[in-house]
Parts: structure tokens; C-alpha cells; sequence
């Protein structure tokens, strides 16, 4: 694990070995002092030697200056190399997050995602900060501080040899303790984070449904769990603080009152005590911020655990070497399809069980069937958002696995159920469909999804700006410009998952003419809970608990298919009680 987090220092390296080295500059001159000190109170000033005095003085203004140069050199590359390496880590996860496949952000889920990019990242941040710092900086000092104890009096300095232990047990003994309550920490971490966005994505309804108080006690119930275990981890942190203080004042008292005993017998002197109780509280202190960088190394592992099982992921669809980049047309063929969305080996629990279809270069399909019946799942196998897990399916007579990803989805251009906008002008939405698109196309790609009529009655036009999620347009609005941006692809096969639902039928009816008309040759798939939506199309798949239940033109269905009857007649009879 530290060997693959490390490996995102990069080119922050520098930055990270000149911390420790100004660290180790700092220490030396902080050492000294309390040395230089000893020396004016224990000569200087008993001989009243003046010039000693103003020359030892001048070393240690020196040294203190020194120090404090040191320490803020040391401050700045540990901000630059920590910031720098925190950058890479969310570098990192973000681009192999965008080779994850729907399967692979399934088995996260995308509030966990969220979480390990910010809340874990920046624990791993303060993690390396403190290493290359305080870790550097407790050790050295410890050692440091040790000698020059040792140096002035064994006797008095063998005290450290039974404080030091104690320190250490303490010290283990709380990690092996709270290490798994952080765990579960940043588990509820993520569950609070899904709330939030679930919340905040879904403000509206909540408003619209005047359902706060259940949000407010969801969110509650989540925010306590999180209290609980961060309270059991903080008070088994809490006991670190206490136990370093008592171990220091013990020592540090137990120090003076030998070091007096020593100066009233003549054996020690007044500013070797000094600097032994500087010392002390250096060696002392020195081991509080171990015991601070500790915890800390603690609450992060946790996080730097979750990092790397993203970073660890291998994507579940990935390219195969020499894959295939041309896509000869946009003929579509199932043979005996079944899929599970886990390795589930229970036939009974597959989504979809024995598909067996041919689609043609330019058929329109209609694809109907109740809710559960897996209408989206089979059209998300045409661009390998989840592979089959069982059998082969085919684009342009070639398994899509022999494709380069790439390829493959830009030549299957897909308006999936939700609709999604991003924050930006409307053109630069449309452009997801093709950077390079001129205003010409912008404008037909438009008129085909007929989103024209409505956004030039903007007074912005096509450089209107689109809140974050499409906020500001209306659903029907929204699937058009969808549409617009998937047509602009000029894709070989055009999948709509349900995606003209708040359109009205006289809009929905134009789209399809659109379609007939301008891209003849272009694979059309309509999804619709809307009889009228598929009941022109070449043909009709009707879907039933993963299976196909029937195949045929609308007529056909209507003589051979009891589900297709049933939904037929249910719209149609309500339709004619409307009018």
C-alpha cells in the first residue's frame, strides 16, 4: 500500500526530501541552544566574563535565527510536497474512475467514490504532511536531545529509560483500539455522503412533497452513527494526551528534584540543570507529537486503505490488445444472452436469460415491457457498459469485446433514462456530442430532436447557460437537448432509454419522423412505456422478466403477444376516455 501511494509523489520528490532535511537543520540549532545557554549561566556569568558572554549570546541568537529560517523552509515544501501529493492521489483516482465500467461503480457506489476523493484524500494529505514533519522531526529530536543529555549527566538522564517504554506501550495499546473504530467511521462517512447528495440532487421533490421532517431524521439517524464511532475512536485517542502529560511533569519533576539534590552536594551545576530540563521537555515533547502524528497515521490508514482499493481496481471491461476501431454498420445481433449484474450462477436470478436477436443496418426497434423487465440492461450491452455474462453480443457482425471502447460508443450513441445536463452554455452541452461541431450542425442536430423552436426563444439562444444537473430547463426540454447531443455523434446505432417520457405525443411523433426522414441508415432503438412512441417501428420487442416475449410489428403483436394486447389496448382505451 505505501509503495503504490508513494509512487504519486512524483514530481513533488524534491519538495518531500527538503522538508526532513530543513527538519533535521531545525533540530541541530534547537539542540544547541539550550547547550550555549548552559554554558553562560555556568561560566559566563560566574567569572563576570563579559566578552564571553556577548560571544556565546551571539551564537545563540544565531542558532535561534537559524532555526527559525529552518523551520519555515521546512513548512513550505512540506505544503507544497503534501498539496502536490494530494493533487496526484485525486488525479489518480478521478482518471481510473472514468475507465470504471457500470459494474465497477456499482460494486463503490457513488457516494463512496466521493468520499475517498475528498474526505480520505485529504486525511492522507495531513498523514504526509506530519511524516515528512513531525515524524522526521520526533525521532531526530529524541536522539538529539538524548545525547546531549547523557552527555551532561548519566544519572539524571537514565529517568528517559523508564519513561520512554511507558510512552510506547500507551501508544500501541491505542492504536490497536481505535484503528477499527475509524474504519467504520469513514463506512458511515460514505452513507452520510449518499444522504446529502440525495437530498440535495432531490430538493425539489422533497419540497414538492413537503417531506423534510423524514429527510431531516434520515439524515439525523446517518449523522448520529458517524458521532458514535468517531466518539468511541476520540475517546480512546483521548486517553493519549493525559497519559503524555503525566510521564512528562513525573519526569521533568523527578529530574529537578535529583538535579537539586546534585547542586547543594556540588556535584552538579545550576546550568547543567537547565539544559537537562530543556532537554527533557525537548525528548518529552518530541515524543507527544510521535504520539500526535500516531494517531493521525491511524485515522489515515483507514482512508489510505480506501484510496488504493479504487486505485487497485481493475476495470471490469477493458480493451483488448489490437482492438478493432472501424465499425462497419450498425447491425446488432444477441446470441443466447443472458446477464447478471453479480457472478450469480442461479439462472433464475439472471436480469436477462437466452436473448436471441438480429437487428439490421437502419431498423427502427421498439423495445416495451413492464417495469423490471431489464429494457435497459439488454440496450447497455450494445456499448459494453456491462458485458454479457453469458453468450455474445455483436455490432457490425463483430463481438463488441474485440472493439476498442472508444470506438464502439462513439458509434453507439445512447440517451440513457436520466437525463444529464452539465453547467455550461447549451452549445457547449451539444458539444459533448462532437468538440468539433460548427454552429450548422448545432442548429440540425437540433431541429431533428426538435430543441430549435425552444431554445431560440431564449435571449441567450445556444449560449444560454445551463445550471448544474439542467435545473433551469424543463424535463421535456432537457431529453431534446439530450437527443441533440446524442445525434450530433452521427452515430451508427441511436439508443433512446425511454428518453422522449416528458414529451408531448405530438413533439414525440415529430422526433420519430425527424428520425425516418434525416438518418435512414442509423440503427434506431425507441424504449417507451408509450404504445405510440414504438408503434411505427419496423419492429417491436416485447420484454417480460428478461425474456422476450414476443417479436414483431405492431399489427403482429397485436394478433399473437397477450402482454402487447394488454398495454395496447389499456393506453389506447384511456386515450379515446380522454378525448
Amino acid at each position: 500500500m505505501i509503495k503504490k501511494l508513494a509512487s504519486y509523489i512524483k514530481e513533488y520528490k524534491k519538495a518531500s526530501i527538503l522538508t526532513p532535511i530543513f527538519v533535521v537543520l531545525e533540530v541541530v540549532m534547537e539542540v544547541i541552544i539550550p547547550l550555549l545557554m548552559s554554558k553562560i549561566i555556568d561560566v559566563g556569568i560566574p567569572n563576570n566574563d563579559i566578552k564571553y558572554i556577548l560571544e556565546i549570546g551571539i551564537l545563540l541568537t544565531v542558532s535561534a535565527i537559524m532555526s527559525l529560517l529552518f523551520g519555515m523552509l521546512s513548512g513550505r515544501f512540506a505544503a507544497k510536497a503534501s498539496s502536490g501529493f494530494a493533487k496526484n492521489l485525486r488525479k489518480g483516482m478521478f482518471y481510473k474512475i472514468q475507465n470504471f465500467s457500470f459494474e465497477d461503480i456499482d460494486k463503490f457506489s457513488t457516494s463512496s467514490l466521493i468520499t475517498r476523493l475528498t474526505t480520505d484524500v485529504t486525511n492522507v494529505q495531513m498523514a504526509f504532511m506530519m511524516i515528512i514533519r513531525i515524524l522526521i522531526r520526533g525521532p531526530v529530536m529524541l536522539l538529539a536531545a538524548l545525547f546531549m543529555a547523557f552527555s551532561i549527566d548519566v544519572r539524571l538522564s537514565c529517568v528517559f529509560l523508564v519513561s520512554i517504554p511507558i510512552l510506547g506501550v500507551a501508544l500501541f495499546y491505542i492504536a490497536i483500539k481505535a484503528h477499527p473504530n475509524f474504519e467504520r467511521v469513514f463506512k458511515k462517512y460514505d452513507k452520510l455522503n449518499e444522504v446529502v447528495q440525495e437530498n440535495v440532487g432531490g430538493i425539489r421533490v422533497v419540497k414538492a412533497y413537503a417531506n423534510e421532517e423524514h429527510e431531516e431524521k434520515k439524515f439525523e439517524n446517518v449523522n448520529n452513527e458517524v458521532y458514535n464511532y468517531f466518539k468511541k475512536a476520540e475517546k480512546i485517542v483521548a486517553f493519549n494526551s493525559p497519559i503524555m502529560q503525566f510521564v512528562v511533569y513525573f519526569s521533568v519533576l523527578i529530574i529537578s528534584w535529583l538535579g537539586a539534590k546534585y547542586i547543594i552536594g556540588g556535584t552538579f551545576q545550576t546550568g547543567q540543570l537547565s539544559s537537562l530540563i530543556t532537554y527533557a521537555w525537548q525528548i518529552l515533547m518530541s515524543l507527544m507529537l510521535l504520539s500526535m502524528v500516531f494517531v493521525m497515521i491511524i485515522m489515515a490508514q483507514s482512508s489510505a486503505e480506501r484510496i488504493v482499493e479504487v486505485l487497485d481496481e481493475e476495470p471490469a471491461i477493458k480493451n483488448k490488445k489490437n482492438a478493432i476501431k472501424t465499425i462497419k454498420d450498425g447491425s446488432i445481433t444477441f446470441e443466447n444472452v443472458s446477464f447478471a449484474y453479480s457472478d450469480e450462477k442461479d439462472p433464475n436470478k439472471y436480469a436477462l436469460q437466452d436473448i436471441n436477436l438480429e437487428i439490421k443496418s437502419g431498423e427502427t426497434i421498439g423495445i416495451i415491457g413492464g417495469t423490471g423487465s431489464s429494457k435497459s440492461t439488454l440496450v447497455q450491452l450494445i456499448p459494453r457498459l456491462y458485458d454479457a455474462t453469458k453468450g455474445t453480443v455483436k455490432v457490425g457482425g463483430v463481438n463488441v469485446k474485440d472493439y476498442d471502447m472508444k470506438s464502439l460508443r462513439d458509434a453507439v450513441s445512447m440517451v440513457l433514462q436520466k437525463n444529464v445536463l452539465f453547467s455550461g452554455t447549451i452549445s457547449e452541452n451539444l458539444r459533448w456530442g462532437d468538440k468539433n461541431a460548427d454552429d450548422e450542425e448545432l442548429e440540425k442536430a437540433c431541429e431533428l430532436a426538435q430543441a430549435d423552436s425552444f431554445i431560440k426563444e431564449f435571449p441567450e439562444k445556444y449560449d444560454t447557460k445551463i445550471d448544474q444537473g439542467g435545473t433551469n430547463v424543463s424535463g421535456g426540454q432537457r431529453q431534446r437537448l439530450c437527443i441533440a447531443r446524442a445525434l450530433l455523434k452521427k452515430p451508427k446505432i441511436l439508443i433512446l432509454d425511454d428518453s422522449t417520457s416528458a414529451v408531448d405525443t405530438k413533439t414525440d411523433s415529430y422526433i420519430r419522423k425527424a428520425f425516418r426522414e434525416e438518418i435512414p441508415n442509423t440503427t434506431k432503438i425507441i424504449i417507451a412505456q408509450r404504445v405510440t412512441s414504438v408503434e411505427d417501428a419496423d419492429r417491436i420487442i416485447v420484454l417480460d422478466e428478461g425474456k422476450i416475449s414476443g417479436i414483431g410489428t405492431s399489427r403482429e403483436l397485436l394478433k399473437t403477444n397477450k402482454i402487447y394486447q394488454e398495454v395496447y389496448n389499456s393506453q389506447m382505451k384511456g386515450g379515446e376516455e380522454n378525448e
